[in-house]
């Protein structure tokens, strides 16, 4: 019979391997970033407010505002894999170049994640199209997307894709075998599909809470980087799991739990002037 382990695997410290100056550039490039990020998201929720469905947008505008959200919400969170495959970059580049590759592999993570933006985009405007037709259906399209949220906490994907993201030195070794063209755009891209692997039942939350709550951003991204970066990280996807299956069976019950969901008056015509 197999040995049953049941502490958590500690996972990898970021830039553990990293000198003390290329570990701060790596965290303050992160946070140059995100921090802009959060403030865009920030500022742009204050025009859109929360109701069913895409709210009107297009899906080019969507996807663009779905981006700006991922880079708040997810590069923290990148720390293990961001600022290990830094060295590496660091080691063999310097000055354009290497400003360059960082770029790309960035922007490979994220190319993943707005892949997984389009799929939100058709889910959001098939629950605006339902709730139009039936208003009393968000309550159960929430519970839908509570339990699906929380079972995909306990599922085999979260556990696979977690593991990976928590001590990614194996992939990182395979990473360097990857051929020269374009290395670091696949390589972001190979990480970024490990994180929505992790996280898409997640962020499908943000369906009954509100696609454009920042409070509720900000408590997903805060659960996300300890997921991945505190030692009880599995603990605690388990226990968000059980939270999830709890509100899965009030949601049909206490409409306040579902903000997102509920109709409102459209007066957002203006809500891209300030950014585009």
């Amino acid at each position: 019979m197999p040995h049953l382990r049941l502490s958590p695997p500690a996972p990898t410290r970021p830039g553990a391997l990293l000198p003390g100056r290329d570990l701060a550039l790596g965290w303050t490039l992160m946070v140059l970033i995100a921090a802009p990020a959060w403030l865009l998201t920030t500022a742009q929720s204050r025009d859109m407010g929360m109701e069913p469905g895409t709210m009107g947008l297009a899906l080019p505008l969507f996807l663009a505002l779905w981006v700006i959200m991922m880079a708040a919400m997810m590069l923290p969170s990148l720390a293990p894999v961001a600022l290990t495959w830094v060295q590496a970059i660091n080691r063999s580049t310097v000055g354009r170049v290497r400003t360059l590759r960082i770029t790309e592999f960035v922007g490979g993570y994220l190319l993943a994640w707005t892949g997984f933006g389009l799929l939100a985009y058709g889910a959001l405007a098939v629950t605006g199209r339902l709730i139009d037709s039936h208003p009393d259906a968000g309550r159960w399209i929430g519970a839908g997307a509570f339990l699906l949220a929380g079972l995909q906490q306990f599922g085999p994907l979260k556990r696979v894709c977690l593991r990976h993201c928590r001590n990614p030195m194996f992939q990182l070794l395979r990473y360097a075998r990857f051929r020269p063209w374009a290395k670091d755009l696949r390589v972001g891209a190979h990480h970024g599909l490990y994180c929505v692997g992790c996280c898409w039942g997640l962020m499908i939350v943000l369906i009954p809470l509100g696609f454009m709550n920042v409070a509720a951003m900000a408590a997903l991204a805060v659960v996300i980087f300890l997921e991945k970066l505190w030692r009880g990280g599995p603990w605690l996807s388990w226990a968000v799991g059980l939270v999830f299956l709890v509100l899965a069976v009030l949601a049909p019950f206490q409409d306040w739990l579902l903000p997102g969901l509920e109709m409102s008056d459209p007066s957002a015509d203006h809500m891209w002037g300030h950014v585009l």
